[in-house]
C-alpha cells in the first residue's frame, strides 16, 4: 500500500470546529441527548437533600425500581413500508386537544429543586401546548402560575386535608383562576416512608446545618439562587421544623373514602381526575361514580413500596373501563419510547414528574424545555421506526409486556 502526505485542501473539509459556548448551562444541556444525562446534570448541581427528595422513593425504592424495569421489560413489533413522513403526535385529551402525549406532573416544593420552580414548568408546557399540573404543595401560588402562563392548559392537583375548608378553598382559586381539570390525588392517607429524606434530615426550608454547608461548597450557585430570590412560600404552610414526611403525616386526612370524593366532584365545575388507582376494582367504581379519568400511578413508588406497576395494569383497566373514561399513567417514565408504549397499550395521556424536575434542576426553563425536547424527539422517532404516523394508530399488538414478575397462581 503506497502512502504520501495528505494535501491541506484535503484536510480542510474534515477540520469542524464547533462555535466556543461560554454558558455553562448552555453546554450542559446541549450535550443532554437522555433524561438520564438531565438526571446526572442535576445530581451534580444540587444539594444532596433537595436531589434525593426528587430523585428517591419510599423504603427499599423498589415500586420505582420495578416501574423502569417494566418500560425496559418491552418488545416492540414494527410494521414496514408505512408512509411515516410525516407525524401527528397531538390528540384530544380531557375535551382539548395536546400536542404531545404526555404532560407535567404535580410536584411539590418544586422550588427547592431549582427557583425557577413552578414558573418554568409552566411556561414550557404552555409553549408546546401541553397542559402544566400545580400541587396542593407547590412553591407558587394558583394565581401566580396562571398568570405567568395564560394561554397554558393548566390543572390543579388536590390533596384532601384534615382541614377541608383549607382545601376546599384551594379548589375555588383553581376554579376562580381558571383550571380546567382537577386531579384528586387519592394513595396518600399516610406519607410514605421516603428514607432518603429522613437520612438528609430534609425539611421545609431546608436548615444550614454543618453536614449541609459542606455538601453545597461545591453547589454555591443553588444557595446563591435560593437565598437572593424570593422566599419560599407555599399554599399550606411557611415554616415546618420537621421532615417532608412528617409535615404530610400532619395534614393528610387518612378517612378520605369514595363519598368524600363524590362531595368533591360536586363543587368542581370542569374535568375530574383521580390519580393514584393501583387496581381493576377501584377504577371500575370510579367509573361508576361518573369521574372523567384516572391515572394509574403509585405516586412515583413514594408511597407503598411494592406496590403494583401501573404500567403492568394499563392493558386490563383500558379494557374493562376504557370505553367509560380515560386512562392515564405515570411512575417510571424516562422516555418518549416509554411513552408511545403506554399509549400503545391504552393510555390517553402520561404524565411526567422526576423527568421534567431533572431538566428543571440542570438548567431552569432551558433545562424543563431540554426535557420535553428529548421527550418529543424520541416519540416521533419511535412512531416511525414503528410504522404509524398517528397516536391513533397505535395499538397493543405495537408492544409486547415481557414480565419477570410473575404472581404464583
Amino acid at each position: 500500500m503506497r502512502r504520501r502526505v495528505p494535501r491541506p485542501k484535503e484536510l480542510l473539509p474534515l477540520l469542524r470546529f464547533r462555535k466556543p459556548r461560554f454558558s455553562a448551562a448552555r453546554r450542559r444541556l446541549e450535550s443532554a441527548v437522555t433524561i438520564y444525562d438531565l438526571r446526572e446534570a442535576a445530581r451534580r448541581r444540587t444539594p444532596k437533600a433537595a436531589f434525593d427528595y426528587t430523585d428517591g422513593a419510599a423504603e427499599a425504592e423498589l415500586s420505582l425500581a420495578r416501574a423502569r424495569q417494566a418500560f425496559e421489560d418491552i418488545e416492540f413489533n414494527p410494521t414496514i413500508l408505512r408512509d411515516v413522513s410525516s407525524v401527528d403526535t397531538g390528540w384530544e385529551v380531557l375535551g382539548e386537544r395536546v400536542a404531545l402525549p404526555f404532560g407535567i406532573a404535580p410536584t411539590g416544593f418544586t422550588r427547592l429543586m431549582q427557583t425557577e420552580g413552578e414558573i418554568a414548568g409552566a411556561t414550557a408546557a404552555e409553549a408546546v401546548g401541553i397542559p402544566f399540573a400545580l400541587s396542593t404543595l407547590a412553591t407558587t401560588s394558583i394565581e401566580d402560575v396562571k398568570a405567568a402562563s395564560p394561554n397554558g392548559r393548566h390543572w390543579f392537583q388536590l390533596y384532601m386535608w384534615k382541614d377541608r375548608d383549607r382545601s376546599m378553598a384551594l379548589v375555588e382559586r383553581a376554579a376562580a383562576a381558571g383550571y380546567d381539570t382537577l386531579m384528586v390525588t387519592v394513595d396518600t392517607p399516610v406519607a410514605g416512608a421516603r428514607l432518603r429524606d429522613k437520612r438528609n434530615g430534609f425539611s421545609i426550608p431546608p436548615q444550614l446545618t454543618l453536614k449541609t454547608m459542606l455538601n453545597t461548597a461545591t453547589r454555591p450557585a443553588w444557595w446563591f439562587n435560593l437565598l437572593t430570590t424570593e422566599p419560599l412560600s407555599f399554599a399550606s404552610l411557611d415554616r415546618w421544623p420537621g421532615t417532608v414526611a412528617e409535615l404530610l403525616d400532619t395534614m393528610f386526612d387518612p378517612t378520605v373514602d369514595f363519598d368524600d370524593l363524590a362531595w368533591i366532584k360536586q363543587q368542581w365545575p370542569g374535568k375530574i381526575v383521580v390519580k393514584g388507582v393501583q387496581n381493576l376494582a377501584d377504577a371500575k367504581r370510579l367509573a361508576d361514580l361518573g369521574v372523567d379519568g384516572v391515572v394509574l400511578s403509585n405516586h412515583g413508588g413514594r408511597q407503598l413500596d411494592r406496590a403494583p406497576v401501573p404500567f403492568h395494569l394499563l392493558p386490563t383497566v383500558v379494557r374493562e373501563v376504557g370505553a367509560d373514561m380515560e386512562v392515564h399513567v405515570d411512575t417510571g417514565i424516562m422516555s418518549g419510547a416509554d411513552i408511545v408504549a403506554s399509549v400503545a397499550l391504552g393510555a390517553r395521556f402520561t404524565l411526567v414528574g422526576r423527568a421534567y424536575l431533572y431538566g428543571l434542576m440542570a438548567g431552569g426553563r432551558r433545562g424543563v424545555d431540554k426535557t420535553i425536547e428529548i421527550l418529543s424527539e424520541q416519540v416521533v422517532r419511535t412512531m416511525r421506526l414503528l410504522g404509524v404516523s398517528s397516536l391513533e394508530e397505535l395499538e397493543p399488538a405495537h408492544v409486547t409486556q415481557l414480565r419477570r414478575l410473575t404472581p404464583f397462581p
